[in-house]
């Protein structure tokens, strides 16, 4: 998967919007405003950090080793660093959607509600 596949699968999700809040090399993703994925745009091969579930993280990293590390710049327990022209794309489809519905669930129910209320 490329970086403009990335974005296209991820801008296509419900309640998305793109920004770059820390430099103009990093591209966030949010989901009603809660990061779900991070892209370090001026790297190559490209890398991209998508939050996991601890115990689903140390399994990827163990079977991906160099492919799926720990987060860069991140919370390691929480997420890790993608190299996108390393991985199957529907492997790296299936990560982008665990971030979304990790992000989702943990959503207040004030936020949830405008969430569902969306199209």
């Amino acid at each position: 998967m490329n970086i403009e596949e990335f974005r296209e699968y991820c801008i296509a999700k419900k309640g998305i919007t793109e920004e770059f809040p820390f430099d103009e090399h990093t591209l966030v993703f949010k989901v009603m405003g809660k990061m779900f994925a991070l892209v370090t745009l001026e790297r190559f091969p490209s890398q991209v950090n998508l939050k996991c579930d601890p115990e689903r993280a140390i399994a990827l990293r163990e079977e991906f080793d160099g492919d799926i590390l720990p987060g860069y710049h991140m919370s390691k327990v929480h997420w890790n660093t993608i190299m996108l022209e390393n991985l199957p794309k529907k492997l790296i489809m299936d990560l982008i959607d665990h971030s979304y519905v990790l992000v989702v669930s943990k959503f207040t129910r004030k936020l949830k509600t405008e969430f569902d209320g969306l199209e």
